[in-house]
């Protein structure tokens, strides 16, 4: 195992990030003679702390959305909340450093007061420069030292919380050694085909066991009966009138549609640099890598380098040598807009004109879908006028080109009006008495409907389900003896059986970790495999079939290997930091509840006002 490593938890002092937090916005100073927010204990809230916190969490968001976001927004997200209390937290801790009597000295201050970059010049500290960044952040020395001290003593506070914890090196170990054993086993199927003596038809008396051992198979879903009227542009489109005239101007607006050039489908691989091209072509010409291997090379996918069908112009520099090759060859290199590249060029797509009189029933069609989609948002406002006014939807069937309808719909039902999703919602949620809603259908249609009443789920009588009733019984039957020719198989196997020698074809799997995965296999494989000991047999119910299954050796993680005993390290360390913050936070809730704390919100809104 890798060296174990000191146990360092919660935050390092940075007080460097004081300094450029208050150089955000709002950070010009507070007019008038307030420096405070309030107390915390015996400890002032000073004002250019949240100033700092406030800019420091802004900025911090600002980069994961990766543009600067607004004061504004930043009160969306609860950031002025988030700061004020980090700031309170900070002085609680602070109170109760100095009840404790926790503090540093002088020259621990002055050592991490050098230490700090701002700070430096060519040859180290310099206390010309220390001043200068202190006034541009509207700071004092002395505030500034007092708050470095502070910052300080609430470490070894933190410090002295979470000392006690150890290291989680066993719950590394224990965790990597459960998740990455590794179990051998040979496996093989038994099935219906290796049955010798033939299988009895299912009695009523097996079938009726079935029947009443699964209910669920012979259940009818819930049923609600539903009343609707509604109207699509399919329905009405005959009707609406097209021009001519209409018919070839929207042609015309789309000619690059119907007359498309000869195109290519064409492979781009680009290189960095141009001599590089020139290599890859050079080894290609040479017989030395195909262009599949050219690709591979670069860690591309043939997905990565595929331009898709493109025609001469697209191509630019590479264009007329591209439309020359025939199918498979490579050219190039050539300049491409993303650097010096080669193309291979994979298949003639020959030009494709459509003439306006092919086209026109086509255009018909998507002009009447259009004059219908309008027709039917024009009339919604009549719909609605008759449904406020109590019209049924039989009524809004006679009055209006709504058409009526009923289904007996079930969730497994998706035909007709039960097709559209927005149908299937409404459906689902109506409830009975419901005031009628007319609803939008994707294609610009729209309906309304009315649940009339449910029926709950119903176990269909045997009667009705009897054929599927004795073919279950029957599979029932053929599954029963397969697994017991499996369990009869199962006995002769010994740990160094050969499965061959009672018939059946084996399978070897090795190495397989917990999450490993081994097609052909029931669900219960792994688990079963994992709970079992060295020669342990067991046969598995595959549902059509058996498995039997032999473990034939476990093997623990080599915690000598570098990569699994940095694995048992990082858990450790994530274990023991997880349980120290967790102490630690803890620790500093109890403190918060018995620590007075007085916010002026007056203040605080003052504050934020000049962040606006």
């Amino acid at each position: 195992m890798s060296e174990k490593k000191k146990n360092r938890v919660g935050p390092l002092i940075i007080v460097g990030v004081v300094l450029v937090g208050m150089a955000g916005f709002g950070s010009g100073g507070f007019t008038g003679n307030i420096s405070s927010l309030g107390t915390v204990g015996d400890k002032d809230v000073p004002i250019n702390a949240y100033q700092t916190e406030l800019n420091q969490q802004i900025s911090a968001i600002s980069q994961q959305f990766g543009a600067q976001i607004t004061f504004q927004q930043a009160v969306g997200f609860g950031i002025d909340r988030q700061a004020l209390q980090s700031v309170i937290l900070n002085r609680t801790l602070d109170n109760e450093a100095t009840q404790l009597g926790l503090s540093v000295g002088d020259e621990r201050v002055f050592d991490q007061l050098k230490a700090i970059p701002a700070f430096q010049a060519g040859n180290g500290f310099n206390a010309d420069s220390y001043r200068l960044s202190l006034q541009q952040s509207g700071q004092s020395e002395a505030a500034f030292e007092t708050s470095l001290r502070d910052e300080m003593s609430r470490t070894l506070l933190q410090g002295a919380v979470v000392s006690g914890v150890p290291t989680m090196d066993v719950f590394g170990e224990t965790l990597i050694g459960f998740i990455g054993e590794e179990r051998s086993a040979t496996w093989a199927v038994v099935d219906a085909d290796m049955l010798v003596a033939p299988l009895p038809g299912a009695t009523d008396e097996q079938i009726q066991a079935y029947y009443d051992a699964n209910p669920a198979a012979f259940t009818l879903p819930e049923t609600r009966d539903i009343t609707y009227v509604w109207i699509t542009p399919d329905m009405i489109q005959d009707q609406m009138d097209v021009t001519d005239t209409a018919i070839e101007q929207l042609y015309q607006d789309r000619i690059a549609e119907f007359m498309q050039p000869e195109r290519r489908l064409v492979e781009r691989l680009v290189y960095l640099d141009a001599a590089k091209a020139d290599d890859a072509r050079t080894r290609l010409d040479a017989g030395e890598i195909t262009f599949d291997e050219l690709v591979a090379e670069r860690g591309l996918t043939l997905n990565d380098v595929d331009m898709g069908d493109v025609d001469q112009e697209e191509l630019r520099a590479a264009g007329e040598a591209v439309f020359a090759a025939v199918a498979g060859d490579v050219v190039g290199p050539f300049n491409s807009p993303l650097g010096p590249a080669i193309f291979r060029m994979n298949a003639v797509l020959t030009a494709q004109e459509t003439s306006l009189e092919e086209a026109t029933s086509q255009l018909r069609d998507e002009l009447a879908a259009d004059a219908a989609r309008s027709v039917i948002s024009d009339s919604t406002d009549v719909i609605l006028d008759l449904v406020a006014g109590g019209a049924t939807l039989e009524d809004l069937a006679e009055r209006t080109d709504l058409q009526l309808g009923t289904i007996n719909w079930t969730a497994d039902i998706a035909e007709g009006i039960a097709a559209y999703d927005n149908f299937r919602d409404a459906a689902a949620a109506a409830q009975e008495g419901a005031f009628a809603e007319l609803i939008d259908l994707a294609d610009g249609g729209v309906f309304a409907l009315r649940l009339d009443g449910i029926t709950p789920p119903t176990v269909q009588p045997l009667d009705d389900v009897r054929a599927d009733a004795e073919q279950g019984a029957e599979d029932k039957i053929q599954q029963d003896a397969v697994l017991e020719l499996a369990e009869t198989l199962a006995a002769d196997i010994q740990p160094l059986t050969g499965f061959d020698t009672v018939g059946l074809v084996p399978e070897i799997i090795e190495n397989l970790t917990r999450t490993g995965f081994v097609e052909g296999t029931p669900a219960t494989f792994n688990e079963t495999l994992f709970e079992s000991a060295v020669g342990d047999v067991t046969v598995l119910d595959a549902g059509d079939r058996a498995v039997i299954l032999r473990l034939d050796a476990i093997a623990a993680p080599d915690t000598t290997d570098e990569l699994t005993a940095a694995q048992i390290d990082s858990i450790a360390q994530n274990a023991t930091q997880a349980i120290a913050q967790d102490i630690f936070a803890a620790y500093a809730t109890a403190l918060q509840e018995d620590t007075d704390v007085n916010i002026n919100q007056a203040t605080v809104d003052a504050v934020n006002a000049q962040f606006q």
